[in-house]
């Protein structure tokens, strides 16, 4: 169960927060002053704090500056209200995750948390209590970067190593290309630890989950009262990046209007919140992310030309996971030692018959789909080794298909020749069906609905395509 100090020396507020977060299941612990806070420090290990702004003995600055010293792996998000949004800013340079405004809102507050405890804080394990406090913060958040980011042993993983080291010391804009789970924010948090920027803020933007109303305020922000909806001031992405890294994840589902204002930021290097007419002057490296292929996106006239060559002064291309041979293994492990210090197990191997499906399956979802996969497994592992068992079934029950020869490289010659249409076809209804199998969960009644066939027929299909 993950940790939570709340610090806030409105009793009310720190009381109905630790409530609703109980209720989501944190272990919660509360402090009306930042001395106390200190305190409950020193004898819990915390996953993450809730710091109040304003305190009667201090306030949020001196306490992140602290916490962030004595207590590296701890996370800290800060409450702050209207008139501390500038200072927010500010406190996510020195190194808050994020910072939330009151009103309190309980669905953005468990968001935010969970974010913070996921994607960042949760990883954090290789950040020992030796770490000295002489030690710079580059190297401390190279360090915490760790666990996140592995260095693979293939030739893909090594070319991949020398375009990262060779681009992250310029202020070239990057594009990262690879399919969905191969590790983009990965490789732009790396690029942005290895170069001058690596003090100031990395903001990662998921820009497939924006809708167009709501795309330009989280981009650029907007004053109170700028529009209806708008209850407080918002800090956009591009301010809170300010001096640092802006990474946009999936940029080719911007609308086209989104994309012109995006042209014009870039080129001015100015933001201006919505209803603001102050003008903001930027200093932010955009790195962008997609599994797309913008240049088909031109053609069709959805992805603006002359935004992509602005993006376009670098390229890097992640490879699939199923083209990384040894590297499979080498992140299991890596993504095994991660699950036995969440879940507290002693899950020490793979079974040999584990370690053969895991270097046969194709691994469509990549790296996400592999550290899903096993941490499940070290969930149901009893023992100290991970067995066929403990797979989910289209793993365990996957097969090399007869004509898919992408699994045969060391292979002189096929049996059959590859470029046969009958092998086409056959492999396009295997990838179908086992795509429709993998979104019903197995559920082989709902599969024959989707792929507009009997029961009966897909038994057959499956069986001769080797899907159990």
């Amino acid at each position: 169960m993950k940790k939570i100090l709340i610090i806030d020396d409105e009793v009310n507020v720190a009381l109905l927060l630790s409530k609703f977060l109980t209720r989501n299941g944190f272990d919660v612990t509360t402090a009306s002053t930042g001395t106390i806070g200190m305190e409950y420090l020193k004898n819990g290990d915390f996953n993450l704090v809730l710091c109040d702004f304003r305190l009667e003995d201090t306030d949020g600055r001196e306490m992140l500056k602290n916490i962030k010293t004595q207590y590296p792996k701890t996370g800290v998000i800060i409450i702050t209200g209207y008139s501390d949004i500038k200072m927010a800013v500010e406190l996510i340079k020195m190194g808050a995750y994020d910072y939330i405004t009151k009103p309190l809102y309980p669905d953005e507050i468990l968001n935010t948390i969970t974010k913070a405890i996921e994607t960042h804080y949760a990883l954090v394990e290789n950040v020992v209590e030796t770490v000295t406090h002489d030690k710079s913060s580059r190297e401390v958040k190279k360090q915490a970067f760790a666990t996140e980011f592995v260095v693979g042993t293939s030739k893909a993983s090594k070319e991949l190593l020398r375009q990262i080291e060779l681009v992250a010391p310029t202020n070239y804009s990057v594009i990262i290309l690879g399919e969905s789970g191969t590790g983009k924010e990965s490789v732009a948090k790396s690029i942005h630890l290895n170069s001058p920027r690596y003090n100031q803020p990395f903001i990662a933007m998921d820009c497939g989950s924006l809708t167009k109303e709501l795309a330009a305020s989280e981009f650029f922000g907007h004053e109170k009262g700028s529009f209806t909806g708008a209850l407080y001031t918002k800090i956009g992405h591009f301010e809170m990046a300010n001096g640092g890294t802006l990474f946009l994840d999936e940029v080719g589902n911007l609308s086209y209007e989104i994309q012109a204002a995006l042209l014009r930021t870039v080129q001015e290097r100015k933001v201006k919140r919505i209803g603001s007419t102050k003008e903001i002057n930027l200093d932010v490296r955009i790195i962008i992310a997609t599994n797309e292929n913008l240049q088909e996106g031109i053609q069709k006239g959805k992805f603006r030309e002359d935004l992509y060559h602005r993006f376009n002064e670098f390229s890097i291309y992640i490879p699939p996971l199923r083209e990384r041979g040894n590297d499979i293994m080498l992140l299991a492990d890596h993504f095994l030692r991660l699950a036995n210090h969440e879940l507290d197990r002693n899950v020490t191997t793979f079974s040999p018959e584990v370690t053969e499906c895991f270097m046969n399956y194709r691994w469509q979802g990549n790296i996400r789909e592999l550290k899903n996969v096993v941490r499940r497994a070290t969930l149901l592992t009893e023992g100290n080794e991970i067995l066929m068992k403990a797979l989910p079934l289209e793993i365990s029950n996957f097969k090399i298909p007869v004509y898919d020869y992408s699994y045969h490289p060391e292979a002189s010659e096929p049996k059959e020749n590859k470029h046969d249409l009958k092998n086409a076809a056959l492999e396009a209804e295997y990838e179908t069906i086992l795509k429709v199998l993998r979104e019903v969960n197995f559920n082989k009644t709902k599969a024959a609905e989707i792929l507009n066939i009997d029961r009966k027929t897909l038994y057959n299909k499956m069986k001769a395509i080797n899907i159990k």
